[in-house]
């Protein structure tokens, strides 16, 4: 395997996570401030969240995914699969998992290359071919190679919360606000704040998705050999994404980061993806194909 590591990956994730430790100061500041309960009760909190979404986000990913841990006798082929490219790619083999879905789709969880799930759905497999699936799997260990699943997993931690605040947050009021409104002034307060987190974090958790999707094809071309491959499986699957019922996973469209291809929802999903364009990969992997073939 000729891997070369993307630094522009790292300087992004680096960046990300500072921006992301910034907004947490201001996010917590602003709940501290509006609802009151102290600093140690807000970092009490938020503290035993992020430890549960550290050391759990696999489990946690995979069940809100309806996702079952396989074993190599309930899917050999792809149990081999990934044991072989695992080793191609120079990583401990994953937790191996399968969504029973016609949604054809993969993604990858965890903390670190140690505690790592790649998942894919039944109809991915049912609709590609051993060496697309093969890059398809390869895309996925890219993401752990890289180690940027902890990254999106902290991002998605704190934009989760937000929205929640955001969505929930009529039901906390009461008008025990701290605020110099009183009343329900603070909790207001609070719900814009949140909102402006979980739109700063969306951002950056799509300038981030958007190069991360273009590293792992790379990555998934230098552990294969095969960009071709890869590129015929991401055309197969982005044709039948819009033809996937709207209530088939369409609910887990907040996962479409984790995604390899993501669940599309009009025009103005398309044009708030977290994925770079379906034909400028293509594009990618044919030069990738060209470059090899040229040596």
């Amino acid at each position: 395997m000729n891997w070369q590591a993307d630094w522009g990956l790292r300087a992004r994730m680096f960046v990300t996570m500072f921006l992301l430790f910034a907004l947490y100061i201001v996010f917590a500041g602003a709940l501290v401030l509006y609802i009151g309960g102290g600093l140690w009760m807000f970092a009490l909190l938020f503290g035993g969240f992020s430890l549960v979404q550290y050391y759990f986000s696999d489990t946690l990913t995979l069940k809100s995914m309806g996702a079952k841990s396989v074993s190599a006798d309930e899917y050999p082929q792809l149990h081999a699969s990934i044991e072989r490219l695992s080793q191609q790619a120079d990583l401990p083999k994953p937790k191996v998992a399968v969504v029973d879905s016609k949604v054809p789709n993969a993604f990858a969880t965890g903390r670190n290359q140690r505690n790592a799930a790649v998942c894919v759905t039944t109809g991915l497999m049912q609709m590609l071919e051993q060496d697309e699936l093969d890059g398809v799997l390869a895309h996925e260990l890219s993401h752990v190679k890289n180690r940027d699943m902890m990254v999106m997993t902290i991002a998605s931690f704190l934009s989760t919360i937000a929205f929640m605040i955001v969505r929930w947050g009529a039901f906390f009021g009461g008008g025990h606000g701290r605020g110099r409104e009183g009343g329900g002034g603070g909790i207001i307060v609070a719900i814009l704040v949140s909102l402006v987190v979980w739109i700063v974090s969306y951002l950056l958790i799509r300038a981030l998705s958007r190069y991360r999707e273009y590293a792992a094809d790379r990555g998934a071309a230098a552990i294969t050999g095969n960009p071709s491959a890869l590129a015929s499986a991401l055309l197969k699957i982005s044709g039948q994404m819009d033809k996937v019922p709207k209530e088939d996973m369409r609910e887990e469209a907040e996962m479409n980061a984790f995604f390899i291809i993501p669940l599309k929802s009009g025009i103005v999903g398309r044009l708030f993806s977290t994925h770079p364009p379906t034909e400028r990969r293509v594009e990618q992997l044919r030069d990738l194909e060209r470059e090899m073939q040229s040596f």
